[in-house]
């Protein structure tokens, strides 16, 4: 009875994590929300984080996901939309989004931007249809640590990889942030 009841939550979370993410497109807010809530949040990371800025000045294009929920158990899955941002301008939308399965439980909110340091790596996002990072450009965590590491050593002249994430605004209960497997999707919201 027990292996009845651990398979039917099993389907019924990959059910739910499966509609989660594949109806948050259709779900997207509108262009202006998407915008506003990425324009936001870049301003909120530069202003806590030097590097993150010392970055941006430099970089081609800059994809910004201000709010990626993440819930799970056992299965669990992530998704929210964005906007990339060029000289100033949104170029495009898009939508990430992520399944897993493992020892988890919880649910967690948090933001992401990727700074495109190359036009071949940003290229790759314009023609990819669905990139899904981990295949594709090489792409430098930067976290407490990694910034730690860099230091005041970071200039623009130092900066060599084709995309640097800065993980921000994180909230809720659930351990590890992961970017690796996410797909990354353009959108067309309205």
């Amino acid at each position: 009875m027990c292996n009845s009841i651990q398979s039917y939550l099993k389907v019924l979370v990959t059910a739910l994590a499966t509609l989660m993410l594949y109806t948050a497109p259709t779900l997207a807010a509108s262009k202006a929300e998407i915008d506003r809530d990425a324009r936001a949040a870049l301003h909120t990371l530069y202003s806590n984080n030097v590097i993150a800025k010392t970055v941006g000045n430099k970089a081609k294009g800059i994809l910004v996901f201000p709010s990626i929920l993440k819930a799970g158990f056992i299965v669990g899955g992530q998704g929210g939309n964005g906007a990339l941002l060029k000289n100033g301008k949104t170029e495009g939308y898009y939508n990430t989004a992520a399944a897993s399965y493992g020892l988890q439980a919880g649910v967690q909110n948090y933001g992401y931007a990727m700074f495109f340091m190359t036009d071949a790596a940003l290229a790759y996002l314009y023609k990819s249809g669905g990139w899904e990072i981990g295949g594709g450009p090489s792409i430098v965590i930067v976290d407490k640590e990694t910034a730690a590491a860099f230091g005041k050593s970071m200039t623009t002249s130092t900066l060599k990889d084709d995309i640097y994430a800065f993980i921000f605004s994180q909230k809720g209960l659930m351990a590890g942030i992961g970017l690796q497997g996410s797909k990354i999707t353009r959108i067309h919201p309205k």
